[in-house]
């Protein structure tokens, strides 16, 4: 492995993750050194091994793509953080831009352009789906909206682990699960998603998980 351009794959779907290794290791001095089947886990992996690139699914279980590149970009800032994503809004890809990914591909291109994106990133080129570009250039123009200078006054103002205690009740986990995923105690789960609902002024876990959904959290 000496030598090679490392490459982890963080996705949920062991199948996409057995497609993205055997596409990217058919070309020379590409060589996936880890697989990640859930946020927490790409992050300690990337932490761990100093990927060059982590390709890392945006809806990601436990911790979603967002949150897990913020943490991993804290820890290990010269990997760089290639989005795979199946959907797509110019919100979504200011969020990602904002986070500090250098790239984002859909899932409907990653056959074509994958291996152009990683091979741009080696290089130290971002890189991104002709649609993404498109999103990102349309916001450019009709707002002069940068990275530097988003709005997010919008939403209230989350802690992180507000955030992790919201992805976790909007995948149906019960307070006793979020508190043992989190290593914390029960009754700290509950007052964390006591907060949630006053800072977010709903009443129940469905609009917990409408939040989240919105949010680009969970998938639908």
């Amino acid at each position: 492995m000496e030598g090679s351009f490392k490459i982890l794959v963080a996705d949920d779907h062991e199948v996409v993750r057995e497609g993205l290794r055997a596409l990217l290791e058919k070309q020379p001095g590409l060589t996936v050194c880890a697989e990640a089947s859930n946020g927490r886990e790409a992050v300690e992996r990337a932490i761990e091994l100093r990927p060059d690139v982590v390709i890392m699914d945006l809806a990601m279980p436990e911790l979603n793509g967002l949150e897990a590149t913020r943490r991993i970009l804290r820890e290990a800032p010269r990997t760089a953080i290639l989005i795979l994503s199946a959907r797509d809004s110019e919100e979504m890809v200011r969020e990602v831009l904002a986070a500090g990914a250098r790239g984002f591909v859909l899932k409907t291109d990653a056959a074509r352009d994958l291996v152009v994106a990683v091979e741009g990133l080696r290089h130290g080129r971002p890189f991104f789906s002709a649609r993404v570009a498109e999103l990102v250039l349309r916001g450019y123009l009709q707002g002069g909206v940068t990275v530097d200078h988003l709005d997010r006054a919008r939403a209230p103002a989350l802690t992180v682990r507000e955030r992790e205690v919201l992805q976790l009740l909007a995948e149906g986990r019960s307070n006793k699960e979020v508190a043992a995923t989190l290593s914390i105690g029960v009754k700290t789960a509950e007052a964390h998603r006591a907060n949630l609902m006053r800072k977010l002024a709903v009443r129940s876990i469905p609009d917990l998980v409408r939040y989240a959904i919105r949010n680009h959290l969970v998938e639908p």
